[in-house]
């Protein structure tokens, strides 16, 4: 097949950006219930045609590439259907509600903030995942942020900011251990290299989110003392219940894979539903086990006779996530296309030629991580793929492969959950109910992060070289 030109190669991709960002301001919150799916398959379609009449690309070979995009994005899924399942049990079982109930009885409005960025990080940092993490505990920190009467936007940002802190450096994240593989790097000699720059920007955000959590006006938004009583009215609040959270960070540490571990972890709280919340139970269905089946898969609304907390504690499931299995689908079909067509190559190759020093060399790079998040909507490729493709250009130019692990870490990881159609933004925004251009600007830990990088590298800071 004749290889494409650059100028070809980049139409998909502009049509994509525009007609996403169109349908933002069209449809708001609502573009990933279809204006999205829609847009991704209308530019598949047109990049398809072209690279049929221009390259002679047949259907069949990119279906292929198709199903080749679909075996490394199927765990993710099963991890989406397993969160929406987890955070129905969570809910009706009374564990997210005493989290929040603990949470709002400890922690001053003021500092609500910065901790809130605190604890997602911890959290992230023990598990190695940024979506179990704001799943399970980012959720509560949410619904809990929102009772004091803090921004959503706020809130939203500093618990995936935390997230995708912890999931940067964490031993136990899969893309930190991408990273570091696909570069050649050992897994700590990349972490510690990562610190380097990771420590003056987590410093940054904290400062960032602890002047906002004391300048934000919270006292007298909402009457806090209300909201608990009626958390305690609706639920059993019970300690006993938080075991199940840390039953299953455990499950994490021990490497039980993230589909199990959250799978079983819905089904604890099913139990625990049964178990602690028999009038919740009665509410939803009637029997245990119709009740149980019901708050995992489908749509419940828990009246607690507080409008606030009734929006908090309704959930959809695993049905829930339907809408972004479907764009997950979508984002595949049009990376399939480009990747079957060259077309994702030959930008790449272009962005070779760019490397000539230090600070094109990571420019470069960081452009390239942040590209294919936005054309292959998915953060394992631009690991994947920028890590095999740049290993030799760097060792040519004398960077020791750290450089090329952790400029990976600082574009592909943070930044993929700032583009709408990415998979990780995708599932955050579902998951939390918030947005994604919504959150984005608050996200500091994940906006920061590649613009430090950028900068460090424009004045030579600490950019390790190989010596013999």
């Amino acid at each position: 097949m004749k290889k494409p030109s650059l100028t070809v190669s980049l139409i998909p991709v502009i049509l994509l950006v525009i007609i996403i960002f169109t349908c933002v301001r069209i449809f708001g919150d609502e573009v990933t219930a279809g204006p999205s799916q829609f847009t991704l398959l209308l530019v598949t379609v047109i990049a398809f045609i072209i690279a049929r009449l221009a390259y002679k690309l047949t259907w069949s070979g990119a279906e292929d590439a198709m199903i080749s995009h679909l075996k490394s994005t199927y765990p993710s899924i099963l991890i989406l259907i397993s969160i929406g399942a987890l955070t129905g049990s969570w809910m009706s079982s009374g564990i997210i509600p005493s989290m929040i109930y603990y949470g709002l009885k400890i922690i001053h409005p003021a500092i609500f903030l910065p901790l809130a960025f605190v604890i997602s990080g911890t959290i992230s940092l023990v598990t190695g995942s940024s979506w179990s993490t704001v799943g399970t505990f980012g959720v509560a920190l949410l619904g809990a942020g929102q009772i004091i009467g803090l921004p959503i936007p706020w809130l939203a940002g500093a618990i995936i900011s935390g997230a995708y802190f912890g999931d940067k450096m964490s031993p136990l994240s899969d893309t930190t251990n991408l990273a570091a593989s696909f570069c050649g790097v050992p897994l700590f000699t990349h972490i510690r290299y990562m610190l380097i720059n990771t420590v003056p920007v987590f410093v940054i955000c904290l400062i960032i989110y602890s002047i906002a959590g004391f300048r934000i006006p919270t006292e007298n938004t909402i009457d806090i003392q209300a909201q608990l009583n009626a958390l305690q009215n609706t639920f059993n609040i019970s300690g006993w219940l938080l075991l199940i959270p840390l039953i299953t960070i455990v499950l994490v540490v021990k490497k039980v894979s993230p589909f199990m571990t959250l799978f079983i972890s819905a089904i604890a709280g099913a139990v625990a539903a049964v178990l602690f919340q028999p009038q919740i139970c009665d509410k939803i269905a009637s029997g245990p086990l119709a009740a149980a089946i019901s708050m995992i898969s489908t749509h419940v609304e828990i009246e607690t006779g507080d409008a606030l907390l009734n929006n908090l504690t309704s959930t959809n499931g695993m049905a829930g996530m339907l809408n972004t299995v479907w764009l997950i689908l979508c984002v595949i079909a049009f990376a399939g296309v480009m990747s079957a067509s060259g077309m994702i190559h030959v930008i790449t190759e272009n962005l070779l030629k760019l490397m000539r020093n230090t600070l094109s060399t990571i420019a470069s790079t960081l452009g390239t991580c942040i590209f294919f998040n936005m054309t292959l909507g998915d953060q394992y490729m631009a690991i994947i793929l920028p890590g095999s493709m740049f290993k030799d250009s760097y060792k040519k130019q004398g960077f020791a492969p750290e450089v090329l692990s952790r400029t990976i870490e600082e574009s592909a990881t943070v930044t993929s959950v700032l583009i709408p159609w990415n998979t990780c933004a995708v599932a955050q925004s579902t998951v939390l109910n918030v947005a994604t251009m919504t959150y984005l600007p608050y996200c500091f830990f994940n906006l920061i992060t590649p613009v430090f990088s950028l900068l460090a590298a424009a004045v030579g800071y600490k950019i390790r070289k190989i010596t013999n």
